[in-house]
């Protein structure tokens, strides 16, 4: 078989088993769509109800308990009442919603894969090469079995975006269970703990910092996924930017990343302070 009727046949075995998903579990994928859809609004309802000077406040007083400083609580809320003044509110409340829904179940996820592959080397193995796949494909490649099973629109949105905010969450809480020092494993079965006692009074502890820097590489990667994912109708500033694209309007998709790059700092430098108080006072 020359590489040309190799790879047609290939491609021809893909279609028919996508195909055949789609058509044997359509119920399904119906129903988890509908579930992704009425999660996300319930998020963005939560974001929305309120006017936008009262969410800016409160986003603000939230980067202030997290940081500390009253000057990037200011400039928090600021920046957020500029989202309103560009016209871009509700295509920024509908952005946090989504990352927002979509890093909470990467977390879901996540943290307890990422806490067994820890503890069990086997698994861990298995799991290694499984994330070094999912990272290494381009974001692109999710959006097109995430069409062809669940349509257009968030729900889409939302697959990709927990697609590839799983693995840094997953590979950094596997790290920091499998860097818990030995000596400390040691002493808790010289005091005669329990298996749980050891993980919560000694593994937890030292793996919170890897565990929190995992929290926020996943925001990061879903906010960059979120702007792509603009391409099936997911709403917000990324479908923002691609009507923009489509149009020419140079004016538009500046505002839209600009709103963009104002989510991005305030989650980060507020997930930043996160993880510099866990490695200030998380250590037993």
């Amino acid at each position: 078989m020359n590489p040309a009727d190799f790879a047609s046949a290939f491609d021809e075995k893909v279609d028919a088993a996508l195909e055949w998903t789609a058509d044997n579990w359509s119920t399904a994928f119906d129903a988890l769509n509908d579930a992704l859809k009425s999660l996300y609004q319930a998020v963005y309802w939560a974001l929305a109800v309120a006017p936008f000077y009262v969410v800016a406040a409160l986003i603000g007083a939230l980067a202030w308990r997290l940081t500390g400083s009253w000057k990037f609580a200011v400039g928090t809320a600021l920046s957020l009442c500029f989202c309103e003044l560009m016209g871009l509110w509700p295509e920024t409340m509908s952005t946090l919603a989504l990352v927002l829904t979509a890093t909470s179940l990467a977390l879901l996820v996540g943290v307890p894969a990422g806490v067994a592959a820890g503890l069990m080397p086997a698994l861990d193995r298995v799991t290694e090469p499984t994330l070094d796949l999912l990272q290494t494909l381009p974001p692109y490649i999710y959006l097109l079995p995430a069409i062809a099973l669940l349509g257009y629109g968030s729900g889409t949105a939302l697959v990709a975006t927990f697609i590839v905010a799983v693995p840094p969450v997953l590979r950094l809480t596997c790290l920091g269970i499998r860097m818990t020092p030995r000596q400390f494993i040691e002493l808790g079965e010289a005091s005669g703990t329990t298996g749980w006692q050891q993980f919560f009074k000694i593994r937890l502890p030292f793996a919170l910092p890897s565990i929190m820097a995992g929290v926020n590489q996943s925001l990061m990667m879903a906010f960059g996924m979120v702007v792509i994912a603009g391409i099936v109708g997911s709403g917000g500033l990324g479908e923002a930017i691609y009507a923009a694209i489509r149009t020419l309007d140079i004016a538009k998709s500046i505002n839209a990343s600009i709103a963009i790059v104002v989510l991005t700092l305030i989650l980060d430098r507020m997930t930043q302070s996160l993880i510099r108080g866990d490695d200030a006072g998380g250590r037993p």
